[in-house]
């Protein structure tokens, strides 16, 4: 095997590697992250809290952070298509970037979407 091939194979197995260990976490559910009381700082979690969870409990956090937001901007009315692609983007962008809070993902992306229209 030449060198090359050898240091292609390499990264490439590194990075499927990488891949696979940020993807084969156990999924947490979110009552870990409650406290005594059963309260979860909503402002605390982190994108990779929100990537290693149940799909119910980021589908639960997505409509509760969309209705906290929109709270926030006076909006009474919920967009479902609207809804689900912002999960999307919440989720792609949080497995990107694990370390950000989730309320810090969120801003980018309404930043994003405003700066877009």
């Amino acid at each position: 095997m030449t060198m090359t091939r050898l240091f292609a194979s390499a990264a490439g197995a590194a990075a499927m590697a990488a891949a696979v260990s940020f993807s084969a976490n156990a999924q947490t559910e979110l009552s870990a992250y409650a406290d005594a009381e059963g309260f979860i700082n909503v402002q605390e979690l982190t994108c990779k809290q929100l990537a290693n969870t149940y799909q119910e409990d980021a589908d639960m956090l997505a409509a509760w952070y969309s209705g906290w937001y929109n709270g926030l901007a006076k909006k009474h009315y919920a967009h479902l298509t609207r809804a689900k692609a912002g999960e999307h983007q919440l989720i792609v962008y949080c497995k990107a970037n694990p370390d950000k809070k989730i309320i810090q993902a969120l801003d980018v992306l309404l930043k994003d979407e405003k700066t877009k229209k």
